[in-house]
Order: structure tokens, then C-alpha cells, then sequence
């Protein structure tokens, strides 16, 4: 095990550490100065773009080794200056790096679904804690597709049509549920 120093991307991207709230601004690929969110990037020499690659790319790198996180989320993912004496596997001069982290639920696999369903997973948890955030989870789908070997986009395309007729079957089962109560 390990320590990693570093700054949790949740709280990078403006979720507080013990709550779920976000900041209102709206997100447009890098926040607007005045944004509290950027000064935490700072240290890192980085914004909201490079930091979207960072996670593609490192994504990319983990499921190329098929290994499958089964819990991505910017909760478990550390932002760290690398340490000087480690070069970067992709050979750029960047002085941060992603640390994914909590690798509980993580199994190895090799099925493009496997990896579409870790990328939902990611996709879900930025809507959900990061409100707004669309384009900045698109910059590290684009990433990780440059990165990636694999077709992955059919089966992701597969499990957000599968989300969305599960929350519209959930509504319309409460809303029969309702009826037979009111009856």
C-alpha cells in the first residue's frame, strides 16, 4: 500500500470533500479564472482540459493491461506532481499525473463491454457529482478513444440506452404504483 500526496479530482472539479455539492458555474472546458476550482490546479500547472487528458489517458493505459477498475469515479483518482525521478510513460514533460486508487472492486478482463461499463460508471458518477461537467467528461471519452486499442463506443452507446430505459420504466412503475394506492 501506498501514500499517495495529492489532491482527490473530486474535489479538483469543486465537490466538497463531505458533501455532494458543486459550484453553479457553468463548464466549458477550462472554468473561468475568478473560479475558486482553478486555483486548486494551480499547483499542478494545469487546467481543466489537461486534466480531462490526464484521466483519459490514464484509463486508457489501465485497460489497455485489461484490468477493469469496477469503481471509477473522480473520488478515486488522486492528482499528483510526479515525483522528479519518474519519467512519464508517454514520455511528455508533464509534472502531474493520475493516481487511480481503490481498486477493491477490480478484476482483469478483456471484453470491450467490461471497459464500456467502467467508462458508464465514470460517465454516471461525473453527472451526478459534477453537475454541468459534460464537456469535460467528452474531452477524456476523446482522450481515452485516442489511447484506447479497443472499440469500446458501440457498447457505451448500449449501456446509456439500457440507463435511460431503466429510469423511464422506475418512473412509470412508481407513477402505476401511485394509480393502484390512489384506486
Amino acid at each position: 500500500m501506498e501514500w499517495i500526496e495529492g489532491k482527490s479530482v473530486r474535489v479538483l472539479l469543486g465537490a466538497e470533500e463531505d458533501s455532494d455539492t458543486t459550484p453553479d458555474a457553468e463548464i466549458s472546458g477550462v472554468l473561468e479564472e475568478q473560479d475558486p476550482v482553478v486555483d486548486h490546479l494551480v499547483p499542478f500547472s494545469l487546467d481543466h482540459s489537461e486534466l480531462m487528458r490526464l484521466i483519459g489517458t490514464e484509463i486508457a493505459r489501465m485497460h489497455k493491461v485489461d484490468v477493469i477498475h469496477g469503481d471509477l469515479t473522480t473520488s478515486n483518482m488522486m492528482l499528483r506532481n510526479r515525483p522528479q525521478c519518474l519519467t512519464p510513460p508517454d514520455g511528455s514533460k508533464g509534472s502531474a499525473e493520475i493516481v487511480l486508487i481503490d481498486f477493491g472492486l477490480s478484476f482483469i478482463s478483456t471484453l470491450a463491454e467490461d471497459k464500456a461499463v467502467d467508462l458508464y460508471v465514470l460517465e454516471r458518477a461525473f453527472a451526478s457529482t459534477h453537475p454541468d461537467s459534460e464537456p469535460l467528461f467528452d474531452l477524456v471519452l476523446k482522450t481515452y478513444a485516442t489511447e484506447s486499442e479497443k472499440s469500446w463506443a458501440p457498447q457505451l452507446t448500449h449501456l446509456r440506452f439500457k440507463y435511460v430505459y431503466a429510469v423511464e420504466k422506475e418512473a412509470w412503475l412508481a407513477e402505476e404504483l401511485i394509480h393502484t394506492i390512489k384506486d
